[in-house]
């Protein structure tokens, strides 16, 4: 019985009930920016909710920002439960426990506390479990424009280095945008987040706000990019992501982004609603397609001939999936019998079952032929149809029966 998105993520918070481990950011004394309110507020620290040493654990990390406009913390909905629904896949999360406009801390704050998270979480690795290339920041709102400052100003010197840790790179690995603040352009902007991160003073410096907008510091270096938006938020607007996406474009960037027509602002998961609860699977099949679940191997050329009932296939596509569910599903297209697949463009090197769907309705006319979907050569063989994908390239021929 397939478990649904809900049941899957009270399963992981049953299973991580114990309390997650909350560390400083910095160490003592060595905070920049500090102020006297930071004792009280315990920021900025990380909390920790690892997956070493647990079943399915893959060595992937992400960093997630909630939002809160600068002026606060969705700890639990953009924080807490974003952190457990990537533990169920095998992937350890840490919170991000920022400074805030609201208590009196403003750029470039709150971009120092982000390098630092992503700079601690590469430094501790080996300790973690992690691989160090593939490490993600996640923001969501603010906390979404928190993650795009990373993913954008990595190389920017934030604050002073204090020891080892700020000589690591702080470059995320990927970025994933939710309902991000983007621009600080008034005409689609966040007021509050604008207001709060610039400062008292400062949120009518429309040459700071220009510098912090991130879709005007996408670069060739930024790294690949998902986002999630509904068109009908009103808080921050879809021509936030949409400006990002569409810079990420131009510097030939890989993103994708999904945008749903209904919804408010601030919605997390969302896990419970049929359609806006989905986006975390295209998510989750975006990360598996750019290898965060798994370390990258070798896409190999594959080309080929598919026939079906005897006839070439008129339209229709051939999917591999490799024997390891945390690396990508490679499809490729059939026309007119043929299909190919250049080498880094094709299935992953090793073993591969095979899924068929097409048609040979356009040579025949007969209703019979119009879709079939197999996984075997025909429908009375018992096993599923595999094939072992080579580096060196690949010619396959396949012919399919479908009665």
């Amino acid at each position: 019985m397939k478990t649904s998105p809900l049941s899957l993520l009270f399963l992981v918070l049953s299973g991580f009930a114990s309390a997650q481990e909350s560390i400083p950011l910095w160490p003592a004394g060595k905070t920049p920016y500090t102020l006297p309110i930071d004792t009280e507020t315990g920021s900025p620290s990380l909390q920790l909710y690892p997956t070493k040493d647990t079943e399915g654990h893959t060595r992937a990390a992400v960093v997630i920002c909630p939002g809160g406009g600068y002026g606060g913390l969705a700890k639990d909905h953009e924080g807490n439960q974003p952190a457990q629904w990537f533990n169920g896949q095998g992937v350890s999360a840490y919170v991000l426990q920022y400074r805030l406009g609201s208590q009196g801390h403003h750029y470039p704050t709150q971009l120092a506390d982000v390098q630092r998270a992503i700079r601690w979480v590469r430094a501790n690795a080996e300790a973690q479990g992690i691989d160090p290339n593939r490490i993600a920041v996640m923001g969501f709102s603010a906390g979404g424009h928190l993650a795009s400052m990373a993913a954008t100003l990595f190389d920017e010197k934030a604050y002073e280095p204090g020891d080892a840790i700020d000589e690591v790179s702080a470059r995320p690995d990927f970025a994933i945008l939710c309902y991000p603040v983007i621009s600080f352009d008034r005409a689609v902007t966040h007021g509050g987040s604008r207001k709060n991160l610039l400062g008292p003073g400062r949120d009518g410096d429309d040459e700071l706000a220009k510098k912090l907008s991130s879709e005007n510091n996408v670069t060739g270096k930024t790294p690949p990019t998902f986002l999630f938006q509904t068109d009908a938020d009103t808080a921050v607007p879809a021509e936030n992501a949409v400006r990002f996406y569409l810079a990420l474009r131009a510097k030939k960037v890989p993103a994708e982004m999904h945008i749903y027509q209904d919804g408010p602002h601030g919605v997390g998961l969302y896990l419970g609603d049929p359609v806006l609860g989905t986006w975390s699977g295209h998510l989750a099949d975006w990360l598996r397609a750019h290898f965060f679940y798994a370390p990258a191997r070798p896409r190999a050329a594959v080309s080929g001939e598919i026939l079906l009932d005897g006839k070439p296939v008129s339209w229709g596509a051939l999917a591999f999936h490799p024997e390891d569910r945390n690396l990508p599903v490679t499809t490729v297209r059939i026309r007119n019998g043929k299909f190919s697949a250049k080498a880094g463009e094709g299935p992953v090197a090793g073993k591969a079952a095979l899924q068929f769907e097409g048609s040979i309705w356009e040579a025949t006319g007969a209703e019979e032929d119009k879709f079939v979907r197999l996984d075997k050569l025909k429908p009375t063989d018992t096993g599923a149809l595999t094939t072992d994908v080579s580096e060196s390239g690949n010619l396959i021929r396949f012919e399919f029966s479908s009665r």
